[in-house]
């Protein structure tokens, strides 16, 4: 695999984009000939002559450039393919971003995670929603997915971080230029609280608008679903779901009022088979058993803080829909006799009980 210097000379390879580095990834060459031998002329010849003599390349000043910035601060990351953090649903996608630069703690790409997107201009009760099912989800040891952008998007980003979670957010331009400015407190909020800003352009790059679109394919590729929480007819946020099945993940969308112009999208959405969500529950119950099973999805670990008799952790993966035991084991990285011996533990409070299929979360007051 090259190194991070390599790579950062790899992205800027004359005629080389996404794409075509993907391509080349997806054979797994030997490097460097197996990269060599299938690069266009000019991106070879480029290649050959940084390998061979790096101080005479043209690339070789925003290379040492990159480096200075990586240098700079602890929490500076260049993510690619082969780096113990990159995140291997990314390699699903059919056009994968050939690195990610990232600001941050990359312990935020460790839980399950998913996307929540919507209208820029959303109702009150979009607002709300969208606050709602970050806060959620941040409670359950979700990780929120969006784009910081205003609206739906930074609400629900928000709520998560308030509510002690993580975030991501997948930025249209470099990691550290804010945008937008109006988004400069959520941006700080990220940073500091154990989320973790993503992009494919470096450091310095301004937003652009035809970033955001291919932006979009990152958030929606990062996750194991999206959420639509309101969405026009006409809205980039029906672009991220057409990109979320085109990735086969899954698709969510809240239901409104028919009167509502930013609900159409969302009704749209369901009746092409989006599930229709009304809850976190209907959400966890499509896709726990998923991300159990998935070898692509890093487990949450647990920190050892928590008394091991309480069950907590485990409580967080329960719901109304059954979960089996081992998707929980799996979910929760507890060994068999431990998960039973909780799970137990729950029952004889009172707090879950089996049924048909697995185990499901008791109500409070039951």
């Amino acid at each position: 695999m090259p190194s991070q210097r390599d790579w950062l000379a790899l992205m800027r390879l004359p005629g080389m984009g996404a794409s075509r580095l993907a391509e080349i990834l997806s054979v797994a060459p030997d490097w460097p000939a197996g990269w060599l031998a299938r690069l266009p002329n000019p991106a070879a010849t480029a290649l050959r002559l940084w390998l061979d003599h790096p101080s005479r390349s043209p690339l070789i000043q925003a290379v040492e450039a990159d480096l200075a910035w990586l240098a700079a601060a602890p929490d500076r990351h260049l993510l690619h393919p082969g780096h113990p953090a990159w995140p291997a649903l990314l390699e699903q996608i059919g056009d994968p971003p050939p690195v990610l630069w990232a600001l941050g703690d990359l312990a935020a790409l460790q839980p399950p995670r998913l996307a929540i997107v919507g209208s820029r201009r959303p109702t009150r009760e979009g607002l709300t929603n969208a606050a709602a099912f970050g806060r959620e989800l941040a409670s359950r040891d979700w990780c929120v997915v969006s784009g910081l952008a205003l609206g739906v998007d930074g609400a629900a980003q928000q709520a998560a971080l308030e509510a002690g979670g993580r975030s991501v957010a997948v930025l249209g331009c470099g990691v550290d230029v804010i945008y937008p400015p109006r988004h400069a407190q959520l941006y700080r909020q990220l940073i500091d609280h154990g989320g973790l800003i993503l992009s494919e352009h470096p450091p310095g790059t301004p937003a652009r608008p035809a970033f955001f679109p291919r932006r979009n394919r990152i958030v929606t590729g990062l996750s194991l679903g999206v959420l639509v929480v309101e969405a026009a007819e006409k809205s980039g946020s029906l672009v991220s779901a057409r990109l979320a099945m085109e990735q086969n993940r899954e698709v969510f969308a809240l239901p409104g009022s028919i009167h509502n112009p930013q609900a159409r999208g969302c009704l749209r959405l369901i009746r092409q088979g989006a599930v229709l969500v009304r809850h976190v529950d209907d959400i966890l119950e499509e896709l726990t058993q998923w991300a159990a099973s998935s070898p692509a999805l890093a487990r949450p670990q647990e920190t050892g803080s928590q008394d091991a008799g309480s069950g907590d952790p485990l409580l967080r993966w329960l719901s109304d829909a059954p979960s089996p035991l081992d998707a929980l084991v799996n979910l929760t990285g507890l060994a068999v006799p431990d998960c039973q011996r909780r799970l137990l533990e729950l029952e004889l409070e009172g707090r879950a009980a089996q049924a048909p299929g697995g185990w499901v979360r008791l109500p409070e007051n039951a």
